[in-house]
């Protein structure tokens, strides 16, 4: 069975772009364009990694995070996915309950790894990585920790 991937992201091309990264690496992957409907989608479809944008119309992400939380305990790994990168940013999200702070743009290789990462199975991951960065990032753009 494919492991469910959720992403929630209210940027069209982001969410897109991701969403076929995921595809293509073997994910089911599931897309909610604000925080309610992510909230609504992580607790109908329970993927195993849950991709949250922290800017988020309707529901923050740190909301959104809190109440897929309260809902399923530990059982969806959330990653904050976001351009908010200060120590007070990563500390909310920490507070909110996420499992990993990502700064945007994040490249794909290092996305991959914290899907497998926190997912705790490889069966997905492809035998190598993309052989391009479809998101025009450059290596040493920041990826988050």
């Amino acid at each position: 069975m494919r492991r469910r991937v959720l992403i929630v992201e209210d940027n069209d091309d982001a969410r897109r772009l991701m969403h076929r990264l995921l595809q293509m690496w073997g994910y089911d992957a599931r897309a909610a364009e604000d925080g309610p409907s992510g909230v609504e989608a992580a607790l109908a479809h329970r993927p195993a990694v849950a991709l949250i944008d922290l800017g988020l119309p309707g529901l923050d992400g740190y909301e959104v995070a809190r109440r897929i939380r309260a809902k399923t305990g530990a059982a969806v790994r959330l990653v904050a996915l976001t351009g908010y990168g200060e120590p007070e940013d990563r500390d909310r999200a920490a507070d909110a309950g996420f499992d990993l702070h990502l700064l945007k743009p994040v490249h794909p290789d290092r996305l991959l790894q914290a899907i497998v990462d926190l997912a705790g199975d490889d069966s997905n991951a492809p035998v190598s990585p993309p052989p391009s960065d479809p998101t025009g990032s450059s290596p040493g753009s920041p990826a988050g920790p």
